[in-house]
């Protein structure tokens, strides 16, 4: 394999997944800088990035470079933020140069992005390794069967296929990341919304997931809404496992979904979390907003043309 090119890396975000993301690319020899604030960021300053395996005692610690203030240019920014942060966020990427990955939940497409930082800087993505902090200490999940099948999605808005997407692709597996490129990203990360915005909305209405399992009704209720979600995109749902979600029997569906909700996958998914509800929300008026443009009877969308 070709070797990588390092880049000029900047990590926009400091919590749980932009923290490994930095880890795996600082120890890849890319020029990487974490962006950090107050005391997330002199707990940087002080201890680098704290990580243990899953439940383990055994805290590594990994000296990336942090920055308070970040330089004018770079090759890459990799932007890991809650939904509901992005506005202040895009503001200060207006006045840097370089690519910029945006790695968060979105339902509202690229075109929101460009309009602030130029749609030629865009990418889109979605992290799938995940953990918890504890305090200062980050607790991630050991890589079994699930974190090396499901591949981290990056893609054009447009879909193209690009060398500057290539060269990303190239330069996170070189680091470990299991990343692809996914030539239908808009779509994917819309699927994904009309996924978890019911799952979480629910969660947190019966106070976690083992408690929602216990509500067939719930789940039934969860599991149409959905349906409803996945049958407004524009497009049809991305992977295409979940088309199984709008043609299987509801009774079966409901079944595996009150088993998922009771596995120790679901426990430690952060599911139910209050942090989560501000994210939950500003990606559900993403969606109500794309629902309302694809239902709008034909006629009134040319009426003042």
């Amino acid at each position: 394999m070709e070797k990588c090119i390092a880049m000029k890396l900047l990590v926009y975000g400091a919590g749980v997944v932009g923290s490994l993301f930095a880890v795996r690319m600082h120890e890849a020899g890319h020029d990487v800088s974490l962006l950090a604030r107050g005391k997330r960021l002199a707990a940087l300053r002080e201890h680098g990035v704290q990580l243990a395996e899953g439940d383990s005692p055994d805290v590594r610690q990994v000296p990336v470079p942090v920055v308070e203030h970040p330089a004018r240019q770079y090759d890459l920014t990799a932007v890991f933020v809650r939904t509901q942060q992005i506005d202040p966020v895009l503001e200060a990427l207006a006045a840097l140069e370089g690519d910029v990955l945006f790695m968060l939940n979105w339902a509202a497409g690229a075109d929101p992005l460009g309009a602030v930082i130029g749609r030629e800087r865009v990418l889109l993505g979605f992290p799938t390794e995940a953990g918890i902090m504890d305090g200062d200490v980050i607790h991630y999940r050991a890589a079994g069967f699930l974190t090396r099948r499901v591949a981290t999605p990056i893609g054009e808005p447009d879909g193209s296929s690009t060398a500057r997407l290539e060269r990303i692709v190239q330069a996170f597996r070189a680091a470990g990341i299991n990343a692809k490129a996914e030539p239908h990203m808009d779509a994917w990360l819309k699927t994904h919304a009309a996924f978890v915005v019911p799952l979480g909305q629910a969660v947190d209405a019966a106070g976690g997931p083992a408690a929602l399992a216990e509500d067939p009704d719930a789940v039934r209720d969860m599991l149409r809404l959905i349906r409803r979600h996945l049958a407004a995109m524009p497009t049809p749902p991305v992977p295409r496992a979940f088309a199984a979600l709008q043609t299987l029997p509801e009774g079966l569906l409901v079944t595996l979904l009150r088993r998922f909700l009771r596995s120790p996958t679901a426990a430690h998914s952060g599911l139910g979390r209050t942090s989560e509800a501000p994210e939950l929300q500003r990606l559900a008026e993403q969606m109500r907003a794309y629902e309302t443009r694809e239902t709008r009877p034909a006629h009134t969308a040319h009426r003042h043309r």
